[in-house]
């Protein structure tokens, strides 16, 4: 299956993203379809690189006679510049030209900070998602948003650089730790909020079956979402209008990742911070009466956390998002659903409001 990412910004940027069972296995057909390159550096982190790193460098030698598996520690918290520059000078060091690729193998972080890497190295070459995980697969591995995260909060450093393709095996997912599962599922329950309320209906109905990592039912969700991710991306490629939508859930989440020390996954994150937007909707009276309640209860279905951390204070949150990339002019924004399957929009796609409401929201520490 082949999902289209007809960019309208650029058209010449525009890429496929290929969804099927033991898709890695023609990973080099494809490479030279839509992705030659004299050499290919591989990064990935210390757990996929072991399990996937090696057997995809060996398919690659049939392509090109320049192939290197680069790792670093795996975990958000090493999603840093420290990483990124340890990375750019092992590639350097190893001569890598201006006609090397690079290739994204692993999850989000990976996909991040590689897709950082080929944004920035040489003044930018050419790279490709191989995503490995659900959320991956699903979200932050379509789009172009590449970066690292820094003290002042996530992914505040980094550049929009899009692959020249994404292949996402479902094969990978059999293996998923079911906490992982439920932390890319987030995104699923995401997508649906903004942007279908029938996916988000079969997602409540079918989420028993989902977990249990059933074929077609987790197909379905990789398929739907791609799409729903994939249309959105290609109407506004760098967040200047629509795409804000993407973010339900993000302003808060990326607030408790952060005062967590990414003790809490992004999926999670997200799913805690789409429950408190949605009740923060519902108070500024946007958001149709019910829509966090029922937010909750999937979530909760889907093993997912829907309240904030004990370490992660009032304050703490508060200044985390007024460091977010979407805070204009000094207004803390969020883009909130109009109810599920729809995002508010009234001149434009994201709501000011007031710390003072946020507090409320949030509750007592």
């Amino acid at each position: 299956m082949t999902i289209r990412v007809p960019l309208t910004e650029r058209r010449d940027t525009s890429y496929d993203i290929v969804i099927g069972r033991g898709a890695l296995g023609v990973v080099p057909a494809l490479l030279g379809q839509h992705c030659p390159a004299a050499a290919y550096a591989v990064i990935s982190d210390s757990h996929v690189g072991k399990l996937y790193g090696e057997n995809l460098c060996r398919q690659l030698s049939a392509v090109s006679r320049q192939i290197e598996l680069f790792t670093f520690p795996a975990g958000e918290w090493n999603k840093t510049r420290e990483t990124w520059a340890s990375l750019s000078d092992r590639m350097l060091a190893a001569h890598f030209g201006r006609d090397c690729a690079v290739i994204a193998l692993g999850g989000g972080v990976v996909g991040d900070v590689a897709g950082f890497l080929a944004a920035t190295y040489l003044r930018g070459v050419p790279y490709v998602q191989v995503p490995t995980s659900l959320l991956a697969m699903i979200d932050s591995s379509i789009g172009g948003k590449t970066g690292v995260d820094v003290p002042a909060g996530k992914n505040l450093l980094g550049a929009f650089h899009q692959p020249r393709l994404v292949l996402a095996d479902l094969d990978l997912l059999t293996s998923l730790p079911p906490v992982q599962l439920s932390a890319g599922l987030a995104e699923a329950v995401k997508h649906g909020a903004i942007a279908d309320a029938e996916y988000f209906g079969f997602l409540e109905r079918d989420h028993a079956t989902i977990l249990k990592k059933d074929g077609p039912a987790l197909e379905r969700v990789v398929r739907r979402s791609v799409e729903i991710k994939a249309a959105v991306v290609a109407e506004d490629e760098r967040e200047a209008g629509r795409r804000a939508i993407l973010n339900f859930g993000h302003t808060m989440g990326h607030a408790i990742e952060a005062t967590s020390k990414f003790e809490v996954l992004h999926g999670e994150a997200v799913a805690i911070g789409m429950v408190y937007e949605a009740r923060l909707g519902e108070a500024l009276g946007v958001t149709a009466k019910g829509t966090a309640e029922r937010l909750v209860r999937l979530l909760e279905q889907l093993r997912l956390p829907i309240e904030r951390p004990d370490g992660a204070s009032v304050d703490q949150l508060i200044e985390m998002v007024r460091g977010d990339k979407k805070v204009r002019g000094g207004e803390i924004r969020f883009a909130l659903p109009k109810e599920i399957g729809v995002m508010y929009q009234n001149d434009g796609w994201t709501v000011a409001v007031a710390e003072t409401k946020i507090r409320e929201v949030l509750g007592r520490d």
